[in-house]
């Protein structure tokens, strides 16, 4: 019984040994704020940061890129002086017990306004890859429903042909 219990509680202290690790917080927290200073800064390695089958979700509900797809459409938007700047305002980041799967979400002052983000991270040795990062604008509760109003009213007016790629 004792061995059990004594399993039990390693256990426990290696899964909260592994979320809680800090040097990989920061490490991940600069892979991410260097990341999003390449876009500000309209450096080619911020798609170098995406994993070869990474996929980028934006804001519009017709943008799910793989990363070459995210690279072509994004050429004229690299090509100025900055891409976008998103500036972090807070971001969660939790990670498998191996800490191979790294996953975030954070708060982004853009020029959209706030807006919200997820992502994941694949980590192979000291290298970090983005397998899968999604961008959402924040939309105040108080407000839903009057953006509701707008998309629908967008889209009765054939402003939204897509559907799922």
């Amino acid at each position: 019984m004792k061995q059990l219990l004594l399993a039990c509680c390693m256990l426990l202290l290696c899964s909260l040994t592994a979320q809680a690790d800090p040097a990989l917080k920061r490490q991940v927290n600069a892979f991410v704020d260097r990341w999003h200073a390449d876009a500000a800064h309209s450096r080619p390695a911020f798609f170098d940061k995406i994993a070869r089958d990474g996929v980028y979700i934006g804001t519009d509900k017709t943008e799910r890129w793989r990363r070459d797809e995210f690279k072509a459409w994004a050429r004229p938007h690299f090509k100025r002086k900055s891409a976008w700047a998103f500036k972090p305002l807070r971001r969660n980041i939790n990670f498998s017990e191996d800490q191979s799967i790294i996953w975030f979400d954070e708060l982004l002052d853009t020029q959209m306004g706030i807006c919200q983000a997820s992502g994941v991270i694949r980590r192979k040795g000291n290298r970090f890859e983005i397998v899968h990062y999604q961008l959402s604008m924040a939309i105040p509760n108080e407000v839903g429903s009057q953006v509701t109003r707008l998309i629908k009213d967008f889209e009765a007016k054939d402003g939204w042909k897509g559907g799922p790629k």
